[in-house]
């Protein structure tokens, strides 16, 4: 049980935590305003890692899931609507648009399904 949740989250946090390690060491010797695009995109993930991590405490492998599911689809619809704020290509903002409308319905799902389990 305790290695399900392990490899749960390594799959779900090795993606993002390569981005961060990546931009931590981008922004050396740049422009001093770190870019309002890369506080966002950070903003967002220190709060997607905070609350994957938070939800993912569950025994129950199924809550565990949803919860760290919920937080994960957040973290992308933040960056998505970062990408729609700052970003110039049109190709990444259709894909932003269409993350977005894609994994609300499925955060709206699973909300849903941990309501129906008394675990919201």
């Amino acid at each position: 049980m305790k290695k399900v949740h392990l490899l749960l989250t390594a799959a779900l946090l090795v993606p993002f935590l390569s981005f961060a390690a990546d931009s931590a060491h981008s922004g050396h010797g740049a422009a001093n305003d770190a870019s309002s695009s890369q506080q966002a995109y950070m903003k967002g993930m220190d709060a997607m890692h905070s609350e994957m991590m938070e939800g993912m405490q569950s025994s129950d492998p199924d809550i565990a899931f949803a919860k760290g599911m919920i937080a994960h689809h957040r973290g992308a619809i933040d960056m998505a609507k970062t990408e729609l704020k700052y970003g110039k290509d049109p190709e990444l903002r259709k894909l932003a648009e269409e993350i977005i409308k894609a994994q609300q319905p499925e955060i709206d799902q699973m909300e849903a399904w941990l309501k129906k389990q008394n675990k919201p």
